[in-house]
């Protein structure tokens, strides 16, 4: 379900598909007497036949009468290029969030840990990779050349081994397929260093998740 608000996109977690016998009934109650452009998306139409889908949609006209009701298939596109154009429509105009010469409002330390979790995942199998978490210790940049210490941190022994691999090769080949990367997006030269450290159970330390940015 959609619910368009002055230059604001909702996306509502009750979605609606066709297999759906009922839905909150607060949230129906609230939607009735809403003044903002409501969408019911009925999804999954493809599990099911024509006369179940024109069923489903009288039923959520009849629910929602100033509401418009969209059937369709995610998984095959049906209707999906339709329905976002409509969504187009609706959105208003609004005044940019940032300045037009400014890209994101991420650091460059996030996103070269992100280039370095990203070949993590490439290169390291079963549970690795949701193991680790990916720290920038220092970030010193010249005109030409960008030096870089990251920080690899693993929650057991046998992790860290599997990250360096045998005499290094492991992160060897990750640290080439980073550096090649950022340099790529940086348009500089990279000397980068990857360390591996062992901090045990991070993933269950609340004041480690907040270190790393993540919301206890």
């Amino acid at each position: 379900m959609l619910i368009f608000r002055p230059c604001e996109l909702q996306i509502r977690k009750n979605g609606v598909d066709i297999t759906d016998k009922k839905i909150e009934e607060k949230t129906v109650e609230r939607l009735k007497t809403t003044e903002i452009p409501v969408f019911v998306l009925i999804n999954k139409i493809d599990l099911s036949n024509q006369e179940q889908v024109e069923q489903a949609v009288e039923q959520w006209r009849e629910t929602l009468p100033n509401a418009t009701v969209f059937p369709l298939s995610a998984q095959y596109g049906a209707n999906v290029e339709f329905i976002f154009k409509q969504i187009l429509e609706k959105l208003p105009e609004c005044p940019p969030y940032f300045p037009k010469d400014e890209l994101t409002d991420r650091s460059m330390r996030f996103f070269i840990t992100e280039i370095i979790r990203e070949k993590i995942l490439l290169n390291y199998q079963q549970e690795i990779p949701y193991s680790v978490q990916v720290e920038v210790e220092s970030y010193e940049e010249t005109e030409r050349r960008i030096h870089i210490r990251s920080v690899i941190y693993v929650a057991r022994d046998s992790q860290k081994a599997i990250i360096i691999g045998k005499g290094g090769s492991a992160i060897k080949k990750l640290g080439m397929q980073a550096r090649a990367d950022i340099e790529e997006f940086t348009g500089k030269k990279i000397f980068l260093e990857l360390f591996v450290k062992v901090d045990k159970d991070w993933r269950d330390n609340e004041a480690e998740l907040k270190r790393f940015g993540y919301e206890a």
